[in-house]
């Protein structure tokens, strides 16, 4: 399935029913007076999340929702029946933006969430409802409300709790197919991975977190160079950032400032959030260059500096373990936030 993870689409609720101008007729009652019903309520449209879903791709070839209009009133003082809603339903983590992209309107980010983005029209008011002691037989009836519409942006931010970045080639890919089941394209050019990859990452049977991969970054990311930093969004909510260093191509200093500083141009915290930092690919430099460059990106980062091997698992459960208590620190940190 194509991964998609922004789509532009058009909601309209649905109108209300129209009142109805009636009158009682019969056979044995002279007066009758009036008995015209109200209109029903115009359908809602409603955004439910749920998590049988991870891309946004049916909203490619179904980008219009309506509602139904409201059922007129009818005689005998009957209201119209009520339209059905209409439930679109997105994964776990979308956002729904106003047409402007920056105004936000909702965060599904919870199953089950849901939210009333278009209100329904209220019916109109049959002539039954204007009779009173003065005007006995009104002809009067309102027509329904007309319901809402508008044009949003659905856009998918990924929910993991450990965000992977880095250059191209920097062995993400390999690392996530490492840790987990998830089968990321593997190629020795770079750009190999073009969509972001999610993976669940188990050490035991009460411990698991998400990893996601995302399309490496390059100098000017943030200004559309490459395949530019939009895929930075899927790593917005992630409670810890996972920098991979391609150990073995020298220059370790200045890959790890170019993402930094890609980071802090995207307007999204990232550049805050905890960033543990693992020199990748040590089974392809000698132990003297591995020492090296480990000191080195230790004192330009001022943070320690893991030693790992994707390829041949050398240093990952040590890393797995770092980010496993992490994650469960941070969520630890938000459930008392919560109460």
């Amino acid at each position: 399935m194509k991964f998609l993870d922004q789509a532009k689409i058009y909601v309209r609720s649905g109108d209300g029913g129209d009142g109805v101008t009636a009158f009682r007729r019969e056979k044995y009652i002279e007066f009758g007076g009036p008995d015209g019903g109200n209109g029903g309520r115009g359908g809602d449209i409603i955004f439910e999340a749920v998590p049988n879903l991870n891309t946004l791709i049916d909203f490619r070839y179904t980008q219009h929702f309506r509602a139904r209009k409201g059922g007129n009133g009818a005689g005998s003082d009957r209201t119209g029946a009520a339209a059905s809603p209409v439930i679109i339903k997105v994964p776990i983590g979308t956002q729904i933006m106003d047409d402007d992209r920056v105004t936000l309107l909702a965060d599904l980010n919870e199953a089950g969430k849901r939210i009333t983005l278009c209100r329904g029209g209220d019916g109109g008011y049959g002539n039954a409802h204007f009779k009173s002691s003065t005007n006995r037989a009104p002809r009067r009836s309102d027509k329904g409300w007309p319901g809402e519409e508008r044009w949003v942006w659905l856009r998918l931010k990924l929910i993991a709790d450990v965000g992977l970045v880095g250059l191209p080639n920097a062995g993400k890919s390999t690392f996530l197919s490492v840790v987990s089941a998830a089968k990321p394209k593997i190629a020795d050019y770079p750009f190999t991975t073009l969509h972001p990859q999610l993976g669940v990452v188990r050490l035991s049977m009460t411990e698991e977190f998400v990893v996601a991969d995302i399309p490496g970054l390059i100098e000017g990311a943030h200004e559309g160079t490459g395949l530019g930093d939009r895929f930075l969004g899927h790593v917005e909510r992630c409670a810890v950032l996972l920098h991979l260093i391609d150990g073995a191509a020298g220059n370790v200093v200045d890959a790890w400032r170019t993402i930094r500083h890609e980071l802090a141009a995207y307007d999204g915290g990232l550049a805050e959030k905890p960033e543990i930092i693992a020199l990748n690919k040590m089974d392809a430099m000698t132990p003297r260059e591995a020492s090296s460059r480990r000191a080195a990106l230790e004192k330009a980062s001022g943070a320690p500096v893991v030693l790992i091997s994707a390829a041949t698992h050398q240093g990952v459960p040590e890393l797995l373990r770092m980010l496993q208590n992490k994650v469960t620190e941070t969520r630890k940190n938000a459930d008392e936030n919560r109460a």
